[in-house]
């Protein structure tokens, strides 16, 4: 809520495009939803049955809950455009530069997280880990949610096009 009512203000000191400002709260929609339920917990395949009659992890063979990856996987796709669009307006960075530091950022805040995430945990609790966390049993579940990052971060390089004069962001 802080965010959206501070989004005028930084928006007017630290413009970015209509198209990087909708890609960044799709992403914070995603993420306070996960918020909500917490992330193991959300329905998706409730609600799915409750609109088409199929569940999401049935028909793709998913033994826990994604919701948590779908979120990382967002997080690669949609801060990619939006930092580089950022780095090129506000350090002057080229276009294939602001690209490329654009999908570090985004393997160094996941890992910062994941690391942060277990650090909370093993300070606070270090019994409830595993559900404060949602690996959900799987103890490569931080790897694979910064993996999965590094995914949409690289689906979104491609889809920028580092360097294009047809695609710019």
């Amino acid at each position: 809520m802080l965010l959206i009512a501070a989004a005028p203000l930084l928006l007017r000191r630290w413009p970015i495009s209509d198209s990087a400002v909708l890609g960044l709260l799709l992403f914070w929609l995603l993420h306070t939803l996960g918020g909500r339920y917490t992330y193991s917990n959300v329905p998706y395949d409730q609600w799915a049955v409750a609109v088409t009659g199929h569940g999401i992890s049935d028909a793709l063979g998913l033994t826990r809950n994604g919701y948590d990856r779908l979120v990382h996987l967002a997080f690669g796709l949609l801060w990619v455009a939006p930092f580089a669009e950022a780095m090129r307006r506000h350090a002057g960075m080229g276009s294939q530069a602001s690209v490329w530091t654009a999908f570090l950022f985004v393997g160094a805040v996941s890992a910062f997280y994941e690391i942060f995430e277990w650090l909370l945990t093993m300070l606070v609790a270090p019994g409830l880990a595993d559900e404060y966390n949602g690996q959900q049993g799987d103890v490569w579940d931080p790897q694979k949610d910064m993996a999965i990052a590094m995914l949409g971060a690289a689906i979104a390089v491609l889809w920028v096009k580092p360097g294009s004069k047809k695609r710019q962001i």
